[in-house]
């Protein structure tokens, strides 16, 4: 629902998970509190909302949004075409490319630790 990928999910939470641990993480019941504290920083949403979070609940919201009195289906179809968004797209573009970069620069810091480590190793 948040347009994050799995991948990058794991990405975030460290190099102990992959995409197949995540997948396995939302089949889980329960989850741990401090793991739950951590997805919620990473997705930007209070921990609480991912308590809470209700299936049902949002497939009615979505039903409801497009449901419509009339029997005209092409009323309900362009009322769903026509859907303008509150947000700028351009906005969230730039939104993503900002945060790819800062995972690029981290990912770029942690290599160059690595090299310096591996230098040190081998002066010794």
């Amino acid at each position: 629902m948040m347009g994050i990928k799995q991948e990058a999910l794991a990405f975030e939470l460290g190099a102990d998970w992959s995409q197949k641990k995540i997948s396995l993480l939302e089949q889980k019941e329960e989850v741990e509190e401090d793991l739950l504290q951590q997805v919620a920083e990473i997705l930007k949403v209070p921990a609480e909302a991912i308590k809470n979070f209700n299936e049902e609940a949002v497939f009615n919201i979505i039903s409801n949004t497009y449901h419509n009195d009339s029997k005209d289906q092409s009323t309900i179809i362009a009322s769903s075409v026509n859907y303008q968004p509150t947000f700028n797209a351009i906005d969230k573009l730039v939104e993503a490319l900002e945060e790819n970069k800062k995972l690029y620069e981290r990912l770029l810091e942690s290599e160059r630790e690595k090299v310096e480590l591996l230098k040190k190793m081998l002066d010794k």
